[in-house]
C-alpha cells in the first residue's frame, strides 16, 4: 500500500522543481558531514519557512545509512501505539521511498507492541515532512516508519530496547531519524529555557530524564515518544556522543515573540 503526501503544497512547495530547490538551500547551509555513522538523528515538521533550516542544517551534516528508520509522534489518536507502517512506498512531490519490507518484518518481530498498521499514517505529517531531505540526500533511501503514541516509559524502553537489538543484528546499517518539534505556543524565552531543560538529557544520552523532565515540566515536546523510544534503541546499537546541530523559534520567521513553536536538531553517534 502506498502513502500519498497530505501536506504538500502546505508545509512544503507540491511543485517539484521548487521542493528540489528549497530543500538543496536548506541543505548546504549544513557544515561538513560528520565522519562517524549516525545512529540517530532528530529534526522537526514543521512547515519548511519556520524549521526547515535546522531540519537542513542537521541531516546535511549526518552521516546516514542509506537505510532509514523513522520514529514520529502520533498527532491524530489514531491506530496502534507503535504503528508500522509495512510496505509500499511513500510518494513525495517528484519522487517516492519504498518501505524496506526486510526491515520491517524483523522490527514486527521484534517486540509484539509493534503492529502492522497503515490507520496511524494517514492523517499524521510528521514523518512525511522529513522525507524529502531524505530523498534529496539520497534518492535510492528506503524506509521504515513507525508512530509512536505508547504513553508509559516501561513500554517506551522496552520497544526502544527491542529496536536497538533488530537493528543491531538485521546486517546491514540502519540510522534512525526521529521526527519532533520543541516547546508549543509560549513566549520565545520561556521556550529557549524549557527545550534547553529537554535537550540537557539527549545531549548526555539518557532516555529516562528526557522523559521525565518533559513530562514533570510540562514541556509542550511533541516527539518525547519517538525521541526517548530511539534514544533507548541508540544506546543498544553503542551510542555515545550526542550534538546539538540547530536551535530556532518560529519567531525568528513571523517576528512573533510571544507564541513561538521551538526547533532542535540533534545527532547521535
Amino acid at each position: 500500500m502506498d502513502r500519498h503526501p497530505i501536506v504538500a503544497g502546505r508545509f512544503y512547495d507540491e511543485q517539484p522543481e521548487r521542493l528540489h530547490a528549497v530543500v538543496d538551500g536548506y541543505l548546504s547551509q549544513a557544515g561538513e558531514r560528520q565522519e562517524d555513522p549516525t545512529l540517530l538523528a532528530m529534526v522537526p515538521h514543521a512547515g519548511y519557512v519556520f524549521s526547515g533550516a535546522v531540519c537542513g542544517r542537521t541531516l546535511g551534516a549526518a552521516n546516514l545509512a542509506p537505510t532509514v528508520l523513522l520514529l514520529g509522534p502520533n498527532h491524530t489518536g489514531r491506530g496502534e501505539r507503535f504503528a508500522l507502517w509495512p510496505d509500499g512506498n511513500w510518494i513525495i512531490p517528484g519522487g517516492a521511498l519504498p518501505v524496506d519490507t526486510g526491515l520491517a518484518g524483523a522490527l514486527l518481530d521484534a517486540d509484539p507492541a509493534i503492529k502492522a498498521d497503515t490507520s496511524a499514517h494517514t492523517g499524521e505529517h510528521s514523518i512525511e515532512v522529513v522525507l524529502p531531505f531524505l530523498h534529496r540526500l539520497n534518492p535510492e533511501t528506503t524506509i521504515v516508519p513507525i508512530c509512536i503514541s505508547a504513553p508509559t516509559l516501561e513500554s517506551l524502553e522496552r520497544v526502544g530496547k527491542a529496536i536497538g537489538r533488530a537493528l543491531d543484528g538485521f546486517g546491514a546499517p540502519v540510522s534512525i531519524v526521529v521526527s519532533s518539534d520543541m516547546s508549543h505556543y509560549i513566549p520565545s524565552e520561556d521556550a529557549r529555557k524549557m527545550d534547553g531543560m529537554a535537550l540537557e538529557p539527549m545531549m548526555t544520552l539518557e532516555p529516562a530524564v528526557l522523559y521525565d523532565t518533559v513530562r514533570s515540566r510540562h514541556i509542550s515536546m511533541c516527539g518525547v515518544l519517538p525521541m526517548t523510544t530511539g534514544l533507548y534503541a541508540a544506546k543498544v546499537l553503542g551510542a555515545t556522543h550526542a550534538e546539538l546541530m540547530a536551535y530556532a523559534t518560529s519567531g525568528e520567521v513571523s517576528g512573533d515573540f510571544a507564541q513561538v513553536v521551538g526547533y532542535a536538531g540533534v545527532l547521535v553517534s
